[in-house]
């Protein structure tokens, strides 16, 4: 496949985004809060909780699209894997996913880990069906301008998706040991027959599953909301991929695993 370039601005701002770093206004305009669902096909409570977090982002695309408040949110799903030795293995899991939740039950000085769990913006966490308790966490999130990022994807091969970063982070970086910006290659639309364990005989709907997580760059503590900072990425893909299903989430990230900043980009159809 011959490389292609296409060039994407965040779904909220459009090719304004990149002049909104210099609008002290919009500079302060709060952006979406990152909601990360910790959840498994293995587990028989995780559905109800993914289909609470498909939910909250549809409101919020619902609320924004319309022009009423309230806060826009982002949500992304880790599969993790220490379900898949109970009857069923997720085709999703990855036990990198186990890996980051497990850094959440530290940071957050939890007991243990469970599923489903949400987390909010990184700094706190509930149980995934428990729909108040969330728009409550999500209400009481701080927000972040969103970053003023423009990506350009790129097929080097036909089982690689480059995306290449630049621009600025809008929110200084708080906390010490500075920050890493990541993006996150997400799907929707899965559906999956269960066959085994607490689901089976179940068709399971899955939206926002992470794919794949890499991180575009790191910034040092106390640097500036205007710093420009670029970075390059490419995301094996998978057997199946289609890139009207896929978007990709750009977020910022303290040592403390708080999150400083959050942005949304679609793919392009013909990536």
């Amino acid at each position: 496949m011959a490389p292609r370039l296409l060039a994407c601005f965040g779904r909220r701002g459009g090719a304004a985004t990149a002049a909104a770093a210099e609008d002290p206004q919009q500079l302060a305009a709060p952006g979406p809060v990152l909601v990360e669902l910790f959840a498994s096909q293995g587990c028989g409570a995780s559905p109800e909780a993914d289909a609470v977090a498909a939910r909250l982002a549809q409101d919020s695309a619902a609320q924004e699209g319309g022009g009423a408040g309230g806060p826009a949110v982002v949500v992304l799903a880790f599969h993790v894997d220490y379900w898949d030795h109970s009857g069923w293995k997720d085709p999703f899991a990855s036990s990198a996913w186990t890996v980051r939740q497990k850094a959440y039950v530290e940071a957050l000085r939890l007991d243990t880990l469970f599923t489903p769990q949400v987390v909010v913006q990184g700094r706190a966490h509930c149980v995934g069906t428990d729909q108040d308790a969330l728009a409550q966490a999500v209400r009481d999130a701080p927000r972040y301008p969103a970053p003023a990022m423009k990506v350009t994807f790129q097929r080097p091969s036909p089982t690689t998706l480059q995306a290449s970063f630049t621009g600025s982070l809008r929110s200084r970086v708080e906390g010490g040991g500075g920050a890493s910006v990541l993006a996150a290659l997400y799907e929707s639309g899965l559906v999956t027959d269960c066959g085994r364990g607490e689901n089976k005989g179940k068709s399971l709907l899955n939206d926002h599953v992470v794919r794949r997580l890499e991180k575009v760059a790191a910034v040092r503590e106390g640097a500036s909301a205007r710093k420009t900072v670029s970075g390059t990425v490419q995301f094996a893909l998978w057997d199946g991929f289609r890139a009207a299903k896929c978007g990709v989430v750009l977020f910022v990230q303290n040592a403390a695993l708080q999150v400083l900043g959050v942005q949304h980009f679609d793919l392009p159809d013909n990536v």
